[in-house]
């Protein structure tokens, strides 16, 4: 019963997660507050380690959350299968819909209102993401609420610092994500000591 609980909340996710993986996030935090399958907390720590992984973060993180779900009912197999179920229900939505629209699409490719929908589905992708980003940097610059006391410093100073060797400063302006992303990891593993 739960992969079934798994597949249609990812499915739900999938097919209303217009702009990508980082479309998702919103919906991925009322999952966590609806099925109790994850903390925010751990949802931050999925977007971490999504976006620093290969492969689209809303297909990591189902996979995460199936493998965390199906690992709380009976184990390693089960986590596979439900990390396989979650996966599955994430982009089952996206293959139907591309399979119909690849059907009918050189009936209305010059359609106005088709032209239309897609022009107006750009802001609701744009908020959603806009949405997400600000969540995150909510739970992760005040993981305790919204007292100053609790405002996490060190992170904002790691961001600010990586802006700016990552966008300002000549030397490392072109260096590869990933030399950015390791450093983060040290600096995170140094403070942590």
């Amino acid at each position: 019963m739960i992969f079934l609980q798994l597949f249609w909340a990812f499915f739900k996710t999938g097919l209303f997660a217009v702009g990508g993986g980082m479309a998702t996030i919103p919906f991925l935090y009322e999952m966590s507050n609806s099925t109790g399958w994850f903390t925010h907390t751990d949802l931050a720590n999925m977007i971490a380690v999504g976006e620093s992984t290969p492969g689209p973060i809303g297909v990591n993180m189902a996979t995460y959350v199936g493998f965390l779900t199906g690992m709380d009912v009976a184990g390693m197999p089960t986590a596979i299968l439900g990390a396989v179920v979650a996966t599955l229900g994430l982009v089952a939505p996206a293959v139907i819909i591309i399979l119909i629209v690849s059907m009918i699409l050189k009936t209305f490719r010059d359609n106005r209102y088709v032209n239309a929908a897609f022009y107006g589905l750009r802001p609701a992708s744009t908020g959603l993401i806009a949405a997400a980003g600000l969540s995150v940097a909510v739970t992760n610059l005040l993981p305790a609420g919204w007292s100053l006391a609790a405002f996490n410093w060190k992170g904002l100073v790691l961001g600010v610092v990586l802006w700016v060797f990552s966008n300002k400063v000549k030397q490392t302006k072109g260096l590869h994500p990933i030399v950015f992303i390791l450093a983060s990891a040290v600096v995170g593993v140094l403070f942590a000591m």
